[in-house]
């Protein structure tokens, strides 16, 4: 096992292109679930620590923007897979701008809407209006080393102990059952009038954190 993870921080991967979109495809999935459950660990605390809220629009525990900053940090910082430092600020640095970005444009287009607010928020030191702070730089930092040095090795152990086509049918197939709970909430029910995950989890008696 020591000698397969030296070779992943010293040699390149071999894997074809189907297979690396598998591999991307497991990436999203596990960062997805991930930051659902910082987020719903993070708020039960930032709340009064009396009820658990759930966090992102989807049926599923899933939030795209995790997912979209794993691929993100793995396509700036793979290569540099053995410098840890350089791989933890190089993230911490572009998935701030991220995330102070995506909040600016929710913010503009929605005409205020906010789905995290700093202002409002503990632990909110270095905050730029609301919509990143050092707390929350200094997370995603932490959290590529997590994903460089454990998740990716696992995706890529995953692909090369099981079968071609089964790992396929596995990553694509689940990765497919996510993009389609997001696709469908965030467009097919906005314009069908169909209700949304949170409309159903609402009336189900589920908490949800509200920002202004």
């Amino acid at each position: 096992m020591k000698e397969k993870y030296c070779n992943y921080l010293n040699k390149k991967h071999d894997f074809d292109n189907i297979t690396m979109f598998g591999i991307f495809c497991l990436i999203v999935i596990i960062s997805g679930i991930f930051g659902f459950v910082y987020e719903f660990i993070f708020y039960y605390f930032n709340e009064g620590m009396e009820y658990f809220y759930w966090r992102g629009g989807n049926f599923l525990p899933w939030i795209n923007i995790y997912a979209i900053g794993a691929v993100m940090i793995y396509l700036l910082t793979y290569k540099y897979r053995k410098n840890p430092l350089k791989v933890f600020l190089i993230s911490a640095t572009t998935t701030g701008i991220l995330e102070y970005i995506s909040g600016l444009l929710m913010y503009v287009i929605g005409d205020g809407f906010r789905c995290w607010n700093y202002n409002t928020e503990i632990l909110n030191f270095g905050n730029i209006n609301g919509f990143v702070c050092l707390r929350s730089v200094i997370f995603f930092g932490l959290s590529a080393l997590l994903l460089i040095y454990l998740v990716v090795p696992l995706c890529f152990l995953l692909a090369c102990k099981l079968n071609k086509k089964s790992f396929l049918i596995i990553s694509i197939g689940l990765c497919s059952l996510f993009i389609i709970d997001e696709m469908y909430n965030l467009i097919i029910a906005r314009i069908l009038s169909f209700p949304r995950a949170s409309d159903i989890y609402k009336a189900l008696g589920l908490k949800y954190v509200s920002f202004k």
